[in-house]
């Protein structure tokens, strides 16, 4: 009879814990006031830190839906422009539904980093759906817009103000990387994410980041050894 019992408070337990292991995985977007740099709308995707080093930080996001079309052009501002409107369309109305849709942060668009600079690129731009939409959003009307879901993720980070160029972007990706590869960071080199937290109307603290998909256990270390900090977040 105990026998029994703990067998079943054994199951019990392990439900329990898988139960709590896809809540976590699942996305968490929440308030604005939950991030410092997130102050333009009313959602934003959180995330958990897992630690920071005096060159990047780790992160961990849950899996979530966002809205996504992509661009192929030679010039990432020219493709931005064009795959912006295309979203901006559909969270004011122009789905299957006839919603709005409230605007988010961050925006993310995915950058190749294997295109040549007279090759054109394939770039991939994403609004993030708010709560009330994560589970059941409207359906696209236009073709070149889709619905995605990506998956929980950590991501190493870099952050740096101004406006978000191709030049920026380059040169800050161009940096994290340096980092990653001096610590012997493992993550995926064929791309980054350029993640905007502001609108093209706002002149002063801008706040943009550079995203590498980190994979296998994320490196917290340092090269400099003076002035290491690679102690988890409290």
């Amino acid at each position: 009879m105990q026998g029994n019992q703990t067998a079943a408070m054994m199951m019990y337990l392990s439900g329990f814990v898988g139960f709590l292991l896809v809540l976590t995985a699942e996305a968490r977007v929440g308030n604005s006031s939950e991030l410092a740099f997130c102050t333009e709308t009313e959602q934003c995707l959180v995330f958990d830190p897992v630690c920071k080093t005096p060159q990047y930080e780790v992160r961990h996001y849950g899996s979530a839906k966002w809205v996504t079309t992509e661009e192929t052009h030679y010039i990432m501002e020219f493709a931005s422009m064009k795959a912006f409107r295309r979203l901006f369309k559909y969270i004011t109305g122009d789905n299957a539904d006839g919603k709005k849709v409230e605007m988010t942060s961050p925006v993310l668009m995915k950058m190749p980093d294997d295109k040549r600079f007279w090759q054109a690129g394939v770039y991939k731009m994403g609004f993030l759906l708010p709560a009330e939409h994560q589970k059941n959003p409207p359906n696209p009307t236009d073709e070149a817009v889709s619905i995605v879901t990506l998956p929980a993720m950590k991501v190493y980070v870099k952050t740096y103000g101004g406006w978000m160029t191709s030049f920026s972007d380059k040169n800050n990706a161009n940096s994290l990387s340096s980092a990653l590869d001096s610590v012997g960071a493992k993550y995926k080199k064929d791309f980054h994410y350029a993640a905007g937290y502001n609108s093209p109307m706002t002149w002063f603290n801008r706040h943009n980041e550079v995203w590498y998909v980190v994979e296998d256990e994320p490196e917290c270390s340092t090269s400099s050894e003076e002035d290491m900090d690679m102690s988890p977040f409290a």
